[in-house]
């Protein structure tokens, strides 16, 4: 092993594990996490440096590194603000953005499904009587009928209230019934069949218009939320079936983090949608004003997601090629822990 080339590759990262570990101030929730990555690294190295014959000041040095940064990881301390702000700029979009393939698969057979029903029950009386309708639906499709009045027939916070907790509750179920896949399914299945009977119910008496104006100003932002829920649930579902190239347990304990991480970011955007549905649906606002707003929290969510979740997921995946990187330099040095030392052709060593 080049004692001299293995320390002149990692004392960078060794450098910057120092200054982490030395710092008067307290270290942001990035930074925190840095540290502890970094003292890990350079345990692992320490350790294989004492299995040659190293410079025993260079051994003292770096095992003093490590007990500052033991110190620091111990006596830390949570900074409440700043780690809430970390969870919102880094933690939470990454983890929407990283399971994006599966909440769009479970938007787009939402909304096919129920638009689908919306027209059978629309224009067929069969589909009324299989679905156990009443043939007399006008006291909710009127104008001023119970669709209607359901939004604005308690004070706006009480109502808001409501529909928050109603909605985090739903969320919460798709997520964590994800595991067990079918009942997720179900819960979606319900969600999209009431979505869809009450549309055809307002299509059929000709108030498609209205049934819009009183959905979309909360529903976008509320369904997107459902269907996040879904789809990370059924990716939690998915991962106890096929953990990919790690064990079961490891994939499930990582898919996990992801999905308690959603959980509690959605309920801020579940906040929000409570907030639209308490106060702007049944505003005195135009139509279009009020869906307009509606569409500015849903395009406001989906740039939050797929440009600053997006963002951060690339920041990771680049780090974790350096760090691999770096793991790769010691074959490069010529220093294999499974073979001791080897011969490298071409590559010159200082």
């Amino acid at each position: 092993m080049d004692l001299d080339a293995y320390t002149f590759v990692h004392r960078p990262s060794w450098e910057r594990l120092d200054q982490l570990a030395s710092r008067g101030k307290r270290l942001t929730g990035a930074e925190a996490d840095e540290l502890v990555r970094l003292y890990r690294l350079a345990s692992q190295q320490l350790a294989r440096i004492q299995t040659r014959e190293a410079d025993p000041e260079l051994i003292a040095g770096l095992s003093a590194v490590l007990t500052r940064a033991r110190g620091r990881i111990l006596s830390a301390r949570i900074d409440t603000p700043r780690e809430i702000g970390y969870f919102f700029t880094h933690r939470f979009p990454a983890a929407v953005y990283r399971a994006w393939p599966w909440w769009l698969s479970v938007a787009t057979v939402f909304l096919l499904g129920s638009a689908a029903l919306a027209a059978w029950v629309a224009n067929s009386e069969a589909a009324r009587r299989h679905l156990g309708l009443d043939t007399n639906t006008d006291a909710l499709t009127r104008p001023g009928g119970e669709f209607e009045t359901y939004y604005y027939e308690h004070s706006h916070d009480a109502f808001a209230a409501k529909v928050w907790t109603n909605n985090a509750w739903v969320s919460a179920m798709a997520l964590f019934l994800g595991v067990l896949i079918l009942p997720a399914v179900y819960l979606l299945f319900m969600n999209a069949l009431n979505l869809g009977i009450s549309a055809g119910l307002m299509a059929g008496a000709g108030r498609l218009g209205p049934f819009f104006g009183w959905i979309l100003p909360h529903g976008m932002l509320e369904l997107t939320a459902i269907f996040v829920a879904g789809g990370a649930g059924l990716k939690l579902g998915w991962t106890l079936i096929d953990p990919g190239r790690e064990s079961r347990p490891q994939a499930l304990e990582r898919q996990g983090r992801a999905t308690a991480v959603i959980a509690l970011g959605l309920v801020g955007v579940l906040l929000v949608s409570g907030f639209l549905e308490g106060f702007v649906t049944p505003s005195g606002l135009g139509t279009l004003v009020r869906v307009g707003l509606g569409a500015l929290a849903e395009l406001g969510f989906l740039a939050y997601v797929f440009g600053r979740g997006r963002t951060v997921v690339r920041e990771q995946e680049r780090l974790i090629a350096e760090r691999e990187w770096g793991d790769r330099s010691e074959h490069i040095t010529g220093y294999s822990i499974e073979k001791g030392p080897e011969a490298v052709v071409g590559v010159a060593t200082s």
